[in-house]
């Protein structure tokens, strides 16, 4: 697991073509907006939250976020212990994001 500010995170992802993008906050959180093309798992989900990380492809790169970054910091935590090799925390969370949000479908 790795933090990355905003810049380091945005560029990093601009420049990764094995990467996916991971929103892991709450369903009314989401409906604000999302960062395009994320896939979406609430962290409160508990088990079922761990067992949809087990069906993602642990050899992709993961750059995951919430609001602020805590919740984001904690699955990139979990997404460790469950053998992911890449995750990357945004420090500041969609707070802080600069670029593009869509509206979830």
């Amino acid at each position: 697991m790795e933090d990355l500010t905003h810049e380091e995170w945005s560029e990093q992802l601009a420049n990764d073509d094995n990467a996916v993008v991971l929103d892991v906050r709450t369903d009314d959180e989401v409906a604000n907006g999302i960062i395009p093309n994320a896939i979406h798992i609430d962290i409160y989900k508990g088990q079922n939250f761990i067992d949809e990380l087990e069906e993602l492809d642990k050899s992709k790169n993961y750059y995951v976020y919430c609001r602020s970054g805590n919740r984001s910091g904690q699955a990139c935590r979990i997404m460790d212990e469950l053998g992911f090799k890449n995750a990357y925390n945004l420090e500041g969370g969609i707070l802080e994001w600069q670029g593009d949000i869509v509206d979830i479908d």
